[in-house]
């Protein structure tokens, strides 16, 4: 119970941050040159003034920027996000459109590179300064220092192009009508590059955070007085020194979840994947700023919500945190 309540008290305080942040990003999206209207004429071909008036007073885009904000946030209060005007439908039904794909691949690349990080940082603390230790340690660095993008076009060559085994993008296949199983299958299949290109670069981060973790708790006492007792090298490393090891590495998986977010622009643009990432450019280049505005609010609400379990698995996983010690 305590621990809720700790989670409860930490999602309280991020909601004058998310108020920071929305104003923040309308503020700032108010310096680029150009607003929707200028957008919508520009693809009409032009047109008349008088158009132009009445689309910036139906948009609200007729009175000042502190008003503009004022609106927007008292919409925002209902849960209003507004109208999307280059894709024609408000802006909430465009989101939950794009969402499910970037809920998936943030899932499926957090649990790829959580998973592997921790099964590659342990082998590497347990065999420190040996060969599988620089292995790990070299192709950590390798994955870190190589662009996302870069990986994600040489996965299409290699995997899509040359060996045909998996699909070069999309969300699942256009020319067939699944369900079921085989509609499941599908989407698996057409996330694995994605998964893979976005999961790699913090998979590096990941292992290399639990190797360093790894070798500091195994120098502490309580790891000794537990080898002296008789206990094997296994149940000392899976009882005693993972728990303790794993705690930076669930802090990571809070403070890295906005980065996850941004990083799925880029794989979502080279898998034309029809997520957030996608989303959000589309509306940066079209000047929407309803539907930017709706995906900074629910990006923002996603991360909060990822730091909430977090605060959840980390009270469980150390209680002193529960009990202030």
């Amino acid at each position: 119970m305590r621990v809720l309540r700790l989670a409860l008290w930490r999602l309280a305080a991020s909601l004058p941050t998310l108020l920071l942040i929305l104003a923040g990003m309308f503020l700032l999206l108010q310096l680029a040159p150009g607003d929707t209207v200028d957008a919508l004429m520009a693809q009409m071909g032009g047109g008349d003034a008088a158009l132009a008036e009445d689309l910036r007073r139906f948009y609200g885009l007729d009175v000042g920027i502190a008003a503009q904000l004022w609106n927007y946030l008292m919409r925002l209060a209902t849960l209003d996000l507004g109208f999307s005007a280059i894709y024609g439908k408000p802006v909430a039904t465009v989101i939950l459109e794009r969402l499910p794909p970037t809920i998936l691949l943030m899932a499926a690349s957090l649990s790829f590179a959580f998973f592997f990080g921790l099964v590659l940082g342990v082998i590497a603390a347990r065999r420190v300064n040996k060969w599988p230790d620089t292995l790990i340690s070299t192709l950590g660095l390798i994955f870190y220092a190589t662009p996302s993008f870069w990986f994600g076009l040489m996965a299409i060559v290699l995997f899509s192009v040359y060996l045909q085994w998996l699909p070069a993008g999309g969300f699942g296949d256009i020319t067939q009508s699944y369900t079921g199983i085989a509609a499941v299958l599908d989407i698996a299949q057409h996330l694995v590059l994605p998964t893979f290109t976005l999961g790699l670069i913090f998979l590096a981060i990941y292992l290399r955070i639990m190797r360093a973790s790894m070798l500091e708790v195994l120098s502490l006492d309580f790891v000794r007085t537990a080898r002296a007792k008789g206990l094997s090298e296994t149940r000392v490393v899976t009882k005693h020194v993972l728990r303790n090891a794993m705690l930076p590495m669930v802090t990571l998986i809070g403070l890295q979840a906005g980065t996850m977010l941004g990083g799925s622009v880029v794989v979502e643009s080279v898998f034309a994947l029809p997520g957030l990432g996608r989303l959000a450019y589309e509306s940066v280049v079209q000047r929407d700023l309803n539907t930017l505005l709706g995906i900074v609010f629910v990006s923002a609400l996603l991360v909060i919500t990822i730091n909430f379990l977090v605060d959840i698995l980390y009270a469980r996983l150390d209680p002193r945190i529960v009990s202030g010690s």
